[in-house]
């Protein structure tokens, strides 16, 4: 067991054809090559939203093809992680001990915001990797469960929220970088840098553009369990933008904690 403790990371995960993109893969590689080697993996998806919070597959991992209208080969990819049983059991202990619900659901397996930005940051698929729900939407909420297993980073865990840092697929049609998207990527890197977590927490309200960045909030909402992982350890001054820019017009702003 390593007695290093595991920064927290929330990365704006892409789409299938991210893997295709001529920059970002690197990016992603060099990023997972500067951190200490995880014991294991606890990935937070945008894509799976369920109540209370649920612990996927822990054996044998499938993947979640949560996309349609794709070229034939984005639905080939594979990406066979061990599970992580003891990680599993570690998150029901820390969050069922304060009173948290905890549900398994033993045949939900990776979905495209945990094994897409996988596949580029470890290839080799060597390391078990756990998926857990996101159970709400409320970034006090989601703050108040990260800081609940912030503990698992001391025991060699690398924590992941996967989102976008802007998701608005307007975007996607709309051609260029929009003014919604870098005024919101620029407030959230200030308030990042500030450590302003209380105009975090209230980004519908306190960013300009926000209800544009975001008209549904599950592409930020990874964030937040990040960031209460980091509250907890007192690494909120340490983040650091690895990954910025923009990809088809989004955000893809990605952030280490700790």
């Amino acid at each position: 067991m390593t007695t290093t403790r595991m920064p927290a990371l929330y990365l704006s995960h892409g789409a299938p054809p991210l893997a295709d993109d001529p920059l970002w893969p690197g990016e992603l590689a060099a990023w997972s090559a500067e951190l200490p080697r995880p014991r294991a993996i606890l990935m937070v998806s945008a894509h799976w939203e369920e109540a209370p919070l649920a612990l996927g597959a822990t054996e044998t991992l499938p993947l979640v093809y949560d996309f349609w209208g794709f070229p034939e080969h984005y639905y080939e990819v594979t990406y066979a992680a061990p599970g992580a049983p003891e990680l599993a059991a570690s998150v029901r202990a820390l969050l069922r001990a304060p009173g948290t619900p905890v549900q398994d659901v033993p045949d939900r397996g990776l979905d495209h915001g945990a094994y897409v930005p996988l596949v580029e940051m470890y290839p080799d698929a060597d390391i078990p990797v756990l998926q857990i729900s996101l159970p709400t939407l409320d970034p006090r909420r989601l703050m108040d469960i990260g800081r609940k297993l912030a503990p698992l980073r001391d025991e060699g865990v690398l924590i992941v929220g996967s989102g976008f840092f802007t998701h608005n697929l307007a975007a996607l049609r709309q051609g260029g970088i929009p003014a919604w998207s870098s005024e919101f990527d620029a407030w959230g890197h200030e308030a990042l840098e500030s450590g302003n977590v209380d105009a975090l927490l209230d980004f519908t309200h306190k960013s300009p553009a926000g209800h544009l960045a975001h008209p549904r909030t599950e592409h930020f909402a990874p964030l937040f369990v990040t960031l209460g992982t980091a509250d907890a350890t007192g690494d909120l001054t340490t983040q650091r933008s690895v990954i910025d820019g923009f990809w088809m017009g989004l955000a893809k702003r990605s952030v280490q904690l700790g």
